[in-house]
């Protein structure tokens, strides 16, 4: 079967909306609802990611969510589990984004193969180098189906930006600005130079821009310069202001697609 990254850039070339949520936050077991809910409202693709205890990349919003999940008794072994039946009620793309080094505690090849039986499409670790990846699990990678979603960052240089791009399958994840995630951003602080430049280059995946993403303005500036958008510590705050995930997810959703 197709992977499900390639069937939805296959559909929909433009305005592609993926939300990210830290498994186990803010409840243990909200992590189906949430899924299930995003998938009912519209979201193209979603990102769930694994808390991790240090993760660097991630502004306060997610550190926060990945410190309450960790402390809930989120890990690996029980996303895995609670994620067994989700392809009985959701068919969008789904990725895993989190670090490396829980990853390897799990074992790689047990990692893959868990997301090989629960439907996973693909992976974002951004602490994971191209050249390790290439030697060590891009061949593993590729026999369970599993995308590898590289990051592209306004300070990557052009001949490694080639290179993502040649190692890439899926999308390319466009970081908006050289800092830590978060939803403070305003479309014009946005590095437009840097997007027009990615679209000049002609690279063979397509692009979803990340980072500051938190709002119908940002989400559509990015989707000028890219196919979609990637919207993260917004939705965490929007989890934090409401126990009802139907409402405060439906509401979210369509303030970012400026149906609200």
């Amino acid at each position: 079967m197709q992977n499900r990254i390639d069937q939805l850039f296959e559909k929909k070339n433009k305005n592609i909306l993926s939300v990210y949520f830290t498994a186990g936050f803010p409840g243990l077991d909200n992590t189906v609802k949430i899924i299930c809910e995003l998938q009912d409202n519209g979201v193209d693709l979603i990102e769930i990611g694994m808390p991790f205890s240090d993760p660097t990349a991630d502004g306060p919003t997610l550190q926060y969510s990945n410190n309450i999940a960790l402390k809930n008794g989120m890990s690996l072994r029980v996303l895995f589990k609670q994620l067994e039946d989700i392809r009985e009620k959701v068919n969008i793309p789904l990725i895993l984004m989190g670090y490396t080094n829980p990853v390897i505690q799990f074992g790689v090849e047990a990692f893959c193969t868990k997301c090989k039986e629960t439907g996973i499409d693909g992976i974002i670790l951004p602490d994971l180098p191209l050249e390790e990846y290439k030697q060590n699990y891009s061949e593993l990678f590729n026999n369970y189906d599993l995308y590898n979603i590289l990051l592209v960052s306004p300070n990557t240089r052009p001949e490694r930006i080639v290179q993502i791009d040649s190692a890439s399958k899926g999308f390319i994840y466009i970081v908006s600005s050289a800092s830590t995630t978060g939803a403070g951003k305003k479309s014009e602080d946005f590095s437009i130079d840097y997007f027009q430049r990615l679209q000049g280059m002609r690279l063979k995946n397509p692009g979803l821009i990340g980072f500051g993403i938190s709002d119908r303005a940002t989400f559509e500036n990015a989707c000028n310069y890219a196919q979609g958008a990637i919207v993260g510590s917004a939705f965490i705050d929007a989890l934090k202001q409401d126990s009802d995930f139907t409402g405060s997810i439906k509401k979210f959703v369509n303030k970012i697609r400026g149906m609200s």
